[in-house]
């Protein structure tokens, strides 16, 4: 080897160490001064006396405040309806039951104390459903009994309430200022483990039509949420509540990077109305609208298809005595954009009744603002049996402004064993029509069935699933 070659193997070998020795001189120095350095993406070189990048001394402060929450509800047992049949009950030997058999269902999940002095605790409808117990655990140790205070499964948001001794609040941060790329921290009791903390990042904001909830702007993040993380906390970097931990996307239910929150602006407004009336009382505006396409934008003379295309305005709604008309396009409520439909509903889906909201619409050209006070349809219940025996069994709510983009007749209850439950009918179906005749209210379901004398065909929406029903 040459004596050139040599040297520049001996500097090659050297100028890391010096790099090395450079760094660690100047950690030192900024340790000695109590400083701490931050390296680009906010990651801190140090926090406090530790050398290393922590989010320790933040979990220290905002684990106290995220329960783990154990729920149990009584449930009846669907039988095979050859068990009522009196042939094989004798040849079988089979007992005659008095009464639906039940069993008792749990269900384990987490929570976020929101209100320490109140005792208030934030999580998910689905984590609590029908429970008659709830219990509570605290990082201390404590069980506690909870009480429910309100449930709002739209957006998949309930408040229960435990003793108000020594617990620790979160502090609510503000979901609208997230950014994609934001550091986030997941806390939850994933798979009944226990208190568990995962970090990822914001991947992606506003997530809708996912048809989880009825009302959905998601915040999606990579940090990882397990069954058992739903009603758990997501925190920013300052220990900030954003968001409430509530859903994934796996098939095989484990997780695979894509987790989803209700944001916590959305929540609070929920919590708002829960705790002061036990349920949501939402308004409405009375359109019908659809998503502003590429085509109808440029037919309307739009540059960019953003917006929600009203399409239909209900006689005597909120929305026709604040002069909204067809083919009107909302762009904003309340300074907020509307890109689509779905933005649209879940704004007005979170404005008290009685509450006014502005709304910026394009009409011609040119750019409008309407305010708009939100009203309550008024509501009307019949049983089933009342319109035909074959739907006894069944409570049938109608409404004089349905939800924005609903329709039919709402199931409101199915008694089991009725008529209407062996029919296959469920609690929260809309009857859309009757042998293909639309029906909306009262009158024209029992004008449909009444015309008909044998076989009826039931078209029935279950979430987002249209089913055929025969009623014979």
């Amino acid at each position: 080897m040459s004596i050139g070659n040599r040297e520049h193997c001996r500097k090659s070998g050297n100028e890391p160490r010096r790099r090395v020795g450079r760094l660690l001189g100047g950690l030192g120095l900024l340790l000695a001064l109590g400083t701490a350095a931050v390296v680009e993406g906010g990651l801190p070189w140090s926090l406090g006396s530790e050398p290393v990048p922590s989010l320790a001394p933040m979990l220290e402060k905002v684990t106290p405040g995220v329960v783990n929450i154990a729920a149990a509800s009584v449930v009846q047992m669907t039988e095979n309806p050859l068990f009522n049949d009196p042939f094989f009950k004798r040849f079988f030997e089979l007992p005659s039951l008095g009464r639906p058999r039940e069993r008792v269902q749990r269900s384990l999940g987490s929570g976020v104390v929101i209100d320490a002095r109140e005792g208030l605790v934030i999580t998910n409808s689905h984590v609590i459903g029908q429970a008659e117990q709830i219990r509570v655990g605290l990082s201390d140790g404590r069980i506690l009994e909870a009480r429910k205070v309100g449930v709002d499964p739209d957006t998949d948001v309930a408040v229960i309430r435990i003793p108000g001794e020594n617990l620790t609040a979160l502090s609510l941060g503000d979901s609208d200022g997230l950014r994609v790329g934001d550091f986030v921290v997941a806390i939850g009791n994933p798979f009944g483990l226990g208190q568990t903390v995962t970090s990822g990042i914001v991947s992606a904001l506003g997530r809708r039509g996912l048809g989880i909830e009825g009302y959905e702007d998601f915040i999606q993040t990579d940090a990882s949420i397990n069954p058992g993380n739903s009603g758990g906390a997501l925190v920013n970097l300052r220990g900030e509540l954003v968001g409430i931990n509530t859903a994934i996307l796996a098939k095989g239910g484990g997780n695979v990077g894509i987790g989803f929150a209700i944001p916590v602006n959305m929540a609070r407004r929920i919590v708002a109305q829960l705790t002061e009336y036990g349920e949501v009382r939402r308004g409405l505006l009375g359109v019908q609208t659809q998503d502003l396409t590429p085509e109808l934008a440029r037919a309307l003379g739009f540059s960019a298809p953003e917006g929600a295309l009203v399409s239909g305005v209900v006689k005597g709604s909120a929305a026709q005595k604040g002069g909204i008309q067809v083919e009107d396009v909302i762009v904003e409520v309340d300074g907020r954009p509307v890109p689509d439909s779905a933005s649209l509903r879940n704004a007005i889906g979170l404005v008290r009744i009685g509450e006014k909201v502005r709304l910026s619409l394009m009409r011609g050209g040119k750019r409008l603002e309407k305010e708009v006070i939100v009203t309550l349809p008024s509501k009307e219940t019949v049983e089933g049996g009342r319109v035909d025996a074959r739907l006894k069994g069944a409570t049938l709510e109608t409404e004089s402004l349905p939800p924005e983009g609903d329709e039919g007749i709402l199931v409101k209850k199915i008694e089991p064993q009725s008529p209407a439950a062996r029919l296959g009918l469920q609690a929260g179906d809309r009857l859309i029509a009757v042998n293909r005749k639309k029906v909306q209210n009262q009158t024209e379901l029992s004008e449909a069935i009444g015309s008909v004398k044998q076989g009826l065909l039931l078209q029935v929406m279950r979430g987002k699933e249209n089913l055929l029903i025969m009623l014979r």
